[in-house]
């Protein structure tokens, strides 16, 4: 009698496809967080909204600073000798900054209140179930695109100013004191309003909610501050992130504001401070 044995095959599990597919291969003791931030990648550029945001942090940044250095322009002639002594061309070309920060926050909210509205979440701690490190994933794949578009926009924006500026030989130029760290410091404070709006969204999982905060921090508590009685409101105001951009990307610095230095200090708190409490509640409640 002869003894047949059959040779059978475990199942094997089909391929692992789509922006979780180098997670399921990724070993658990190393390359984990490389094959989180490429599937970060690869979900920030597949969704549509993506391009058209960055695409509207770069047209706000440029439109507005050119819209308002030829609103300049056109009344340069009845400026008095002093405004024409202080006038500040590479901060009236950086304006634009104040529209942009509204797309690339709203960019930093869908980041991840996309995924808790979809419930793709739950598929992405799944994958990865450190959940601080999708947090990280997440803010290095956001900062890296949101920088690299911010400083197209900054510098492209100073470019456009400067050349509408030239018309009354009021230009800057990247060479001057202070000017090219004030254009970096456009791009600085447009990726921190965004990482801020990232924070925001892993707080409140809601993308109305966390939009509609962001919007009361960037727009509505300067307004509210402008309201308080002096000295208050210059006390106030320079503490915002609105004037701690204003401080940043202005080349003539005013006493109502804080330092190029100080304020880049205070703006680095507002997202660290942001991004750690973000990190607890994500480790501590459930998806």
């Amino acid at each position: 009698m002869t003894d047949t044995t059959l040779d059978i095959a475990p199942d094997v599990p089909p391929p692992a496809s789509g922006p979780h597919a180098e997670l399921a291969a990724a070993s658990p003791h190393g390359g984990e967080l490389r094959a989180a931030i490429a599937s970060e990648t690869t979900k920030l550029r597949s969704v549509r909204s993506t391009v058209w945001t960055l695409f509207a942090t770069i047209a706000a940044t440029i439109g507005l600073g050119a819209l308002l250095a030829f609103a300049r322009v056109s009344r340069w002639d009845d400026m008095t000798r002093l405004d024409r002594l202080t006038f500040d061309p590479t901060a009236v070309s950086l304006r634009g900054v104040y529209l942009a920060q509204i797309a690339l926050g709203v960019l930093g909210v869908l980041v991840i209140s996309s995924e808790y509205s979809t419930g793709m979440i739950r598929t992405t701690f799944t994958a990865v179930p450190n959940r601080l490190r999708v947090l990280i994933a997440k803010v290095t794949v956001f900062t890296v695109a949101a920088a690299a578009v911010s400083l197209v926009a900054s510098f492209a924006a100073f470019g456009i100013g400067q050349t509408i500026f030239a018309s009354k030989g009021a230009e800057a130029s990247l060479g001057d004191p202070g000017v090219l760290r004030a254009v970096a410091g456009s791009a600085v404070y447009l990726t921190a309003i965004g990482l801020i709006g990232l924070a925001l969204g892993t707080l409140l999982r809601r993308t109305a909610g966390a939009i509609a905060t962001l919007f009361g921090l960037v727009l509505v508590a300067p307004a509210l501050a402008q309201a308080l009685p002096s000295p208050w409101d210059a006390d106030v105001s320079k503490f915002l992130p609105s004037g701690l951009g204003t401080a940043l990307f202005s080349v003539r610095q005013k006493s109502d504001f804080l330092s190029p230095g100080t304020a880049l200090a205070v703006l680095a708190a507002y997202v660290v401070v942001a991004l750690a409490l973000a990190a607890v509640v994500l480790e501590r409640r459930d998806a």
